[in-house]
C-alpha cells in the first residue's frame, strides 16, 4: 500500500511529525520533489531534528529511505545530514538514491543568491538553495543525472559545455567570477566517490516492493500553495507539491497511491513572500509565533521567522481538493490554548463581492479575510489521547473547521512529540 504525506497550505504544516509517526507501520520511505530548501522538524526518542533531504521516517531501523528521482539532490548536504543524525545515535540509516535524480550544484546555489540580489526589493524571498536554478537547468536539459557520474568521458566534455554558458551570464549579467571546467568536473568527481554507494534504479526497487506488500510512504515537501501550477504563482516553489506527483518523483504508477493525509495547521503560518489572507501583525503576530511549534515558529532551513495567520478555509479547503486528501491531519492545536477567542478565516471579500473559493494571485492580493469568532478553550491539551476528553470548545473548532473544509480529520496533534495525537474515526 501507498500512502502520501502533503500539505494543504505553504509548507511548515508539521508533515515531519507525521510522516515519523506514520513511518512506523511503513518498509519504504520515499521523498520526491523539492530539494534541501525546506525542512522537516521532528522530535522523537533520539531528540529534535530538522531534516533538509532525509525521509522523515530515517529513525526507524526496519525503513529504507529513498531519494527519488523527482529530488533536486543536493549531495553534500545529504550526508552532512546522514552524518548529523548518525552522530546523535541514530542508527546508520538505510538509504538508495535513484540513478535518474539530478544534481544540485555549487554554481546552482550561486546563481540563485546573485538573481536575489540583481532583483532586489523585487526578490522572490529564495532560501538560496539553488532550488530556482537546478530546475531551469533540469527542464532546459542541461543538468547533471546521477547516473552520468559513471562516465568520466561525458563528464568532462558536458563540464566545458556548461562552463561556457554558464560564464556568458556570470560575465554579462551577473559580473561574477567564471566557472572553470576543471573545477566544475572535479566538483562531480567528489559527488560521484560520495553518492556511489547508494545509487540503484528506485523505481524498479519500489516496483518490486509493491508486488512482494511493502508499505511505502511518499513524503512531500512545501504545501499546495506552493505548486508552480495551483499555488501563489510567482511566489512558489520550483516543484510540484502535490500528491499526484508522488507518482511520478518516485516512479510508480499514480493507481498505486491509496492514503493522501493532508496536514494542516490549526492556525496558519507562511515563510517567504506571497499573498497571505489571513495573516495578523504586531504583538498578535510575535505572540503566536513565540508560542508555536516547538520553540516558536521559525525556519527550519533560513531560521527566519514565519509569518502568521488565522486559519484559513478558503485555502485550506482549496489545498485539500488539490490534493485529494483522503485524511486530513490537524497540527499544533494545542499552541491555540492561550486564546479566549480564535478567529477563523471563512471567506474573502475581492472588490465588494464575497467568495468561499480560492482565486489565482492577481485576485489574491486584493482579498481581504472575512472572519468568524469562535470560543477558545483557555487551558493546555497536551497529553490527551481520546478525542471525546478534548473540552467541547476545542472539539467544536475541529469539527466547524472540518465541515468548512469539506475533508475528514481524521488525526489531532495536540503536541511536538510522537505519541501526541489524537485518532477520530
Amino acid at each position: 500500500m501507498v500512502k502520501a504525506v502533503v500539505g494543504a497550505n505553504w509548507g511548515d504544516e508539521g508533515k515531519g511529525k507525521i510522516t515519523d509517526m506514520l513511518a512506523q507501520e511503513a518498509d519504504i520511505i520515499v521523498r520526491f520533489q523539492g530539494g534541501a530548501n525546506a525542512g522537516h522538524t521532528i522530535i522523537n526518542n533520539y531528540g529534535k531534528f530538522a531534516l533538509h533531504t532525509l525521509p522523515s521516517g530515517v529513525f526507524y531501523s526496519h525503513t529504507t529511505s529513498v531519494i527519488g528521482n523527482g529530488v533536486a539532490l543536493d549531495i553534500p548536504i545529504l550526508f552532512k545530514e546522514v552524518k548529523s543524525i548518525v552522530d546523535r545515535g541514530v542508527p546508520e540509516p538505510k538509504i538508495l538514491v535513484s540513478d535518474r535524480a539530478q544534481i544540485v550544484m555549487s554554481y546552482h546555489k550561486q546563481f540563485d543568491a546573485y538573481e536575489e540580489e540583481r532583483l532586489g526589493g523585487k526578490s522572490f524571498g529564495s532560501t538560496k538553495s539553488g532550488i530556482a536554478p537546478f530546475y531551469s537547468d533540469k527542464y532546459a536539459k542541461i543538468g547533471f543525472q546521477v547516473s552520468e557520474l559513471f562516465d568520466d568521458k561525458l563528464l568532462e566534455e558536458k563540464a566545458v559545455r556548461i562552463a561556457a554558458q554558464k560564464n556568458v551570464l556570470l560575465e554579462h549579467l551577473y559580473h561574477k567570477p567564471l566557472i572553470k571546467p576543471e573545477e566544475l568536473y572535479e566538483e562531480l568527481l567528489g559527488y560521484k566517490k560520495m553518492v556511489e554507494p547508494f545509487v540503484c534504479d528506485t523505481s524498479l526497487f519500489l516496483h518490486n516492493a509493491l508486488k512482494e506488500g511493502k508499505n511505502i510512504l511518499l513524503e512531500g515537501q512545501l504545501g499546495s500553495l506552493k505548486d508552480p501550477d495551483h499555488g501563489i504563482y510567482p511566489m512558489v516553489t520550483s516543484s510540484s507539491t502535490l500528491a499526484a506527483f508522488g507518482a511520478i518523483g518516485a516512479g510508480i504508477p499514480p493507481y498505486e497511491i491509496q492514503r493522501i493525509i493532508t496536514v494542516c495547521k490549526a492556525y496558519s503560518s507562511a515563510v517567504g513572500a506571497g499573498a497571505f489572507v489571513s495573516e495578523i501583525f504586531g504583538e498578535e503576530a510575535d505572540e503566536l509565533r513565540r508560542r508555536g511549534g516547538d520553540g516558536g515558529e521559525f525556519g527550519a532551513t533560513t531560521g527566519r521567522p514565519r509569518r502568521m495567520g488565522w486559519f484559513d478555509c478558503v485555502a485550506s479547503r482549496y489545498g485539500c481538493r488539490l490534493q485529494g486528501a483522503t485524511d486530513v491531519a490537524f497540527t499544533v492545536l494545542d499552541v491555540l490554548g492561550y486564546l479566549k477567542e480564535i478567529p477563523v478565516c471563512t471567506g474573502y471579500e475581492i472588490d465588494g463581492k464575497v467568495t468561499e473559493d480560492f482565486p489565482p494571485t492577481h485576485l489574491l492580493e486584493k482579498a481581504k479575510p472575512i472572519l468568524e469568532i469562535l470560543p477558545g478553550w483557555e487551558c493546555d491539551i497536551r497529553g490527551i489521547r481520546i478525542y471525546e476528553e478534548l473540552p467541547e470548545n476545542c472539539r467544536r473548532y475541529i469539527e466547524f473547521i472540518e465541515e468548512k473544509i469539506s475533508y475528514p480529520i481524521t488525526m489531532v496533534s495536540n503536541g511536538p512529540g510522537r505519541e501526541d495525537i489524537i485518532y477520530r474515526r
